[in-house]
């Protein structure tokens, strides 16, 4: 760990020039992970990061679990739910397959040959798995439930909970299911995907079947008519300090451009809007990729490997903390996915904002303004922008300015946190105020610690940030 060394915070922009300051803690080095390790492709222990789609997250009293969809790099996936633990929320273990395959009833509608998108919640002394069975492109589907006394099983079929059919008309998809409890302690379900969007429905708290007959009620949809209508991925969470219900998604494709989106509500069903105001619903809207907010999609720093496709997540509350996590494809070759948990922060108007690095272990602290003028690059995670965003470099000055290639414009510090930038004219195009939240990382594409930030701007756009270098002390 890095030692506290207390510095004189002189020589910046912003208030309370002239106080003392103590250097934050940055993160210890966390295990090195290789990329693309083919020696591990036969040995599930070994797979740690590595195979890891559409992961949810739980805590219990014996460590985080993390439940994903059935897939291997270079081979058929055995079926059954892939369940990983750490006790740190960085190292990952292998616990093993829940399932010894898929359960009768979901395969006898399906046909499926492994199962997707598994959360698990706990009611009482239960665990309760809901998981997908379908496959590709179809809405021949289902989500059943097993449940256990252990979040590492046996588990018990409890049979399906709702299943939908390639013949219906309204194509609604049964698969991608998120359990949730409401402010009130209400139980719900929330799912679907793609065809005819998100829906919310009422479970039973006794049974965790579906309440009512029926569906439910559809919360969220895109226009199929484009090759823009890709939604899926649901996860909602209550946040009490804002006492709003948030929606996150995922839009586009899985291998290319998937991308998380992010709405919320007064209510749990709805309506759903974005920062802009604009509804989760509205299909006729053009263009469809304004709609959501988007704060999280493929990126590059200038120095080592990007990744493509970052979504279908879940979310942590750990205390007063919130992390997502999400899969992610390195560029080098996309067809292997991996584990990611970034720190999720909160602007002060309350929408969440993801850490352009994953987690490490990093504290949120105070900043000595000292530490903030130096080279740094950026990027604004542009809805409207396919594919990987690449970061563009530019530096702070030690008396406020902002300067790029590309743009310029001053910056100020409230002596805490929080940085703002305000553009005349930005890399990434146009004039912007940029409100940043400073969090002491781990570097871990350059494999050092570093100062990041992440926030939004005042378009609603999500914009990080990273410290190249520092000023000499």
């Amino acid at each position: 760990m890095l030692l506290m060394l207390i510095v004189g915070a002189t020589g910046c922009s912003g208030e309370g020039v002239g106080e003392t300051v103590s250097r934050p803690v940055f993160p210890e080095a966390p295990q090195h992970t290789q990329l693309y390790d083919t020696s591990i492709l036969d040995d599930e222990s070994r797979w740690t990061v590595n195979n890891a789609h559409d992961p949810a997250i739980i805590k219990t009293d014996q460590g985080y679990y993390v439940y994903s969809t059935d897939v291997r790099v270079a081979g058929e996936a055995k079926p059954g739910v892939m369940v990983r633990k750490s006790d740190d929320l960085i190292n990952w273990t292998w616990v093993g397959q829940a399932l010894s395959g898929i359960p009768q009833e979901a395969l006898d509608w399906t046909g499926a040959v492994n199962l997707w998108a598994p959360d698990v919640i706990q009611a009482g002394d239960t665990y309760r798995m809901y998981y997908s069975a379908s496959s590709f492109g179809s809405t021949q589907s289902a989500i059943g439930l097993q449940t256990s006394s252990s979040p590492e099983g046996p588990w018990t079929d409890e049979g399906l909970v709702v299943k939908t059919s390639a013949n219906e008309q309204d194509k609604l998809n049964a698969i991608d299911a998120n359990p949730i409890v409401d402010a009130e302690g209400n139980s719900w379900m929330v799912y679907g995907s793609f065809f005819d969007g998100i829906y919310i429905a009422p479970l039973d708290p006794d049974t965790g079947k579906f309440k009512d007959e029926g569906y439910g009620t559809r919360i969220a949809a895109r226009d199929r008519a484009t090759e823009e209508g890709a939604v899926e991925g649901p996860y909602i969470v209550y946040n009490p300090e804002f006492k709003k219900y948030y929606l996150f998604v995922s839009y586009d494709s899985l291998f290319e451009d998937y991308n998380v989106r992010v709405s919320r509500a007064d209510s749990i069903t709805g309506p759903y809007t974005d920062i802009n105001g604009n509804n989760m619903l509205d299909t006729e809207y053009l263009p469809q990729y304004e709609i959501g907010t988007k704060i999280l999609g493929g990126y590059r720093f200038t120095e080592g490997e990007g990744w493509v496709a970052p979504g279908h997540n879940s979310v942590l509350k750990d205390g007063e903390d919130y992390y997502i996590v999400h899969h992610a494809r390195g560029e080098t070759d996309k067809n292997w996915p991996y584990l990611h948990v970034r720190k999720m922060l909160w602007t002060k108007d309350g929408w969440p904002v993801v850490s352009p690095e994953r987690y490490a272990g990093e504290t949120a602290q105070d900043i000595p303004k000292s530490m903030i003028a130096g080279e740094w690059e950026g990027m604004a995670l542009d809805p409207s922008v396919d594919g990987q965003i690449q970061a563009v470099p530019y530096t702070l000055t030690g008396n406020g300015k902002i300067q790029s290639k590309n743009g310029s414009g001053t910056w100020t510090f409230d002596g805490k946190q929080t940085l703002t930038l305000k553009w005349k004219e930005s890399p990434w195009g146009g004039a912007s105020t940029e409100e940043l939240q400073l969090l002491p990382s781990w570097d871990w594409e350059r494999s050092q610690p570093a100062l990041v930030m992440t926030g939004l701007d005042d378009h609603g756009v999500a914009v990080w940030g990273k410290q190249i270098s520092a000023p000499e002390e």
